[in-house]
């Protein structure tokens, strides 16, 4: 891809004060270019020498291997067009009058006559940005986030090979960024735009740019993809506060959580209560713990209060299982979004219950076990193993913080706890008459107070893991026993 914009040791000072020093990067065409930094960083300086709005002191720029200064005005605004931080106002113009100001740069001789290219350009600009149907209206009657967009949309009638923007979402709502940004981002691809935006949305950065520039008291603190540069350590460093990196749940594309000083206070395990009743077992915490589950409603990673193992006939069908269970959630007053939602065909009034408390680990695990459509998994592709509702539903409450790593041990050593008690109960699997590993719609839950002790791991060589291992065997050998004595009572 071809270089359109070279900025080579860029240095700039208002008076004695240097803002920027010597800052070097490429921009390749087509290219989503954001720039990132905390206030006072240089990004606005920076955009305004690039649009010579500011002329050089020291260092170079190239647009499409041209010197910036060979550009005259007229010439400059036929490559790239601007949108600055704040723009004038121009009341009494209309929507429509003011995107027609873009075509300036195309106009030619003294009594320019207006195109059928020049309405083509206006109309495309209106349409992306979704102001077609206020084209007519007059500007001084439209809200910030709309005057936003009408000056946007005045940049690109110029049809610029280039689009600088000064924080382009400014006064938007959440709903007009997200279509915007997707236009521009259509426009990169399409039309190959190249756009250089100035961020203060980390967020919108990493899913939008395809390369970030990162300022830091004048200086390039970084310069790279969004997942290079968007680290915990680089950004606590440049921004001062402590954050998480997380993986964006449908894009490849990072995302940061900022931690604040309030601490998350909780009770832990003391704050638990659990009522049983033959429809439904529920646990409430007092305060919220963090998930890890594969539950039916509330799975992946979240934050609840309730936990609830409901009964449901062996025979239960549902073409869409997670929207029954919120509906039968939201009947008995739970609050969906803090609520992890489980299926067991299981008697939950026989659900087993055991607590590991020493110096080093305290914990509760509680378990329903059932066989009914218990499933070898490693002779399950042998076979058409049933979806029918699973039996065995695992729930961990542990008092500490867990790490990501953690979380995701405490499930493996839960599962190979069960497993292991499976296997010491001879349970089999019936169809192949080897031993069962679990039945073929198992469900777990990992709940952490995230206060007190922390565990990085939980791992069978650790204290946490040993504990789990401990728990969750003995939950299920009890869970599956009184699974036995229940049938044989039915007999």
């Amino acid at each position: 891809m071809s270089k359109m914009l070279r900025v080579n040791e860029l240095s700039y000072r208002y008076g004695t004060k240097q803002v920027l020093h010597r800052v070097s990067f490429a921009v390749e065409q087509g290219e989503f270019f954001g720039i990132l930094g905390p206030n006072g960083s240089g990004k606005t300086t920076l955009l305004k020498l690039l649009s010579k709005e500011l002329p050089l002191q020291e260092g170079a720029i190239a647009l499409n291997d041209m010197p910036l200064v060979s550009f005259s005005p007229k010439q400059l605004a036929r490559v790239v067009a601007v949108l600055p931080q704040s723009v004038e106002a121009a009341f009494g113009y209309t929507v429509k009058e003011t995107v027609e100001l873009g075509r300036y740069a195309h106009q030619r001789g003294l009594l320019p006559k207006w195109t059928e290219e020049d309405e083509r350009a206006v109309q495309e600009a209106l349409a992306k940005t979704g102001l077609l149907a206020k084209q007519q209206q007059p500007i001084d009657q439209l809200s910030g986030g709309e005057r936003q967009r009408v000056y946007l949309a005045r940049a690109l009638a110029q049809e610029p090979k280039v689009l600088l923007l000064d924080e382009p979402t400014n006064h938007m709502d959440i709903a007009q960024q997200v279509r915007l940004l997707n236009e521009l981002k259509q426009w990169t691809n399409e039309k190959r735009l190249t756009v250089v935006a100035i961020f203060h949305d980390l967020h919108l950065a990493s899913l939008y740019c395809d390369r970030l520039l990162l300022l830091h008291e004048g200086h390039v603190a970084a310069n790279g993809t969004p997942s290079e540069l968007i680290e915990e350590t680089t950004m606590e460093h440049v921004f001062h506060v402590a954050v998480r990196r997380q993986a964006h749940p449908v894009l490849p594309a990072p995302l940061l959580t900022f931690l604040p000083h309030v601490k998350h206070m909780s009770e832990g395990l003391a704050s638990l209560t659990m009522t049983t009743t033959s429809e439904q077992l529920v646990v409430t915490t007092k305060t919220p713990f963090k998930v890890l589950s594969s539950a039916v409603v509330g799975a992946g990673v979240q934050w609840a209060r309730y936990f609830v193992n409901r009964h449901v006939p062996k025979q239960y069908t549902s073409s869409d299982p997670e929207a029954e269970m919120k509906q039968y959630l939201r009947e008995r007053s739970f609050d969906v979004q803090q609520t992890i939602g489980m299926m067991t065909a299981v008697h939950v009034e026989d659900a087993s219950i055991v607590y590991e408390k020493d110096l080093e680990v305290s914990l509760c695990a509680i378990v329903t076990a059932g066989v009914g459509n218990a499933v070898d998994v490693t002779k399950a592709w042998q076979q058409n193993v049933s979806s029918s509702v699973g039996t065995i539903n695992t729930m961990i409450f542990i008092d500490g913080m867990l790490t990501d790593a953690a979380f995701v041990q405490a499930v493996m050593t839960a599962t190979e706890a069960k497993t292991k008690a499976l296997s010491d109960e001879g349970v089999l699997d019936p169809v192949t008459n080897t031993f069962a590993t679990g039945t073929s719609t198992d469900c777990i839950a990992i709940a952490a107070s995230q206060t007190g002790r922390e565990y990085a791991y939980a791992g069978s060589a650790t204290a946490l893991g040993k504990a789990i291992g401990r728990a969750v065997y003995e939950a299920t050998i009890n869970a599956l026993r009184n699974y036995e004595k229940r049938k044989g009572e039915r007999r």
